[in-house]
């Protein structure tokens, strides 16, 4: 059974930072690409930033020089460092993994930016 777990979201001011993690079960996971995605409401999911088994890192433009993805494949993890947090980066961010025609989604969490 594939599970992705997601932590890390939660309320913070503008400005302010939060390190998001997902830890992967049930996949070989130094095989997967890894994403965080982010949806708002009433907003399409958007790809936030991916890491690839090589470590070639991409991000949306709007979130470039304040979020920093990293996977550690020891621990079956990814992370996503987020600073200089602002009001629109409020949604629910969820962990992806993709392999080939293999795709898993995790369950979500919140990150609500405000004062």
């Amino acid at each position: 059974q594939v599970q992705l777990v997601e932590s890390g979201g939660g309320l913070v001011q503008p400005g302010g930072s939060l390190r998001l993690s997902c830890t992967a079960s049930g996949i070989i996971f130094r095989l997967y690409t890894m994403g965080w995605y982010r949806q708002a409401p009433g907003k399409q999911r958007e790809l936030v930033a991916s890491i690839t088994t090589g470590d070639i890192t991409d991000y949306v433009d709007s979130v470039k020089g304040r979020f920093t993805i990293s996977r550690d494949n020891a621990k079956n993890a990814v992370f996503l460092q987020m600073n200089s947090l602002k009001p629109e980066d409020t949604a629910v961010y969820y962990c992806n993994s993709k392999y080939k025609w293999l795709e898993y989604w995790g369950q979500g969490t919140q990150v609500t930016v405000s004062s």
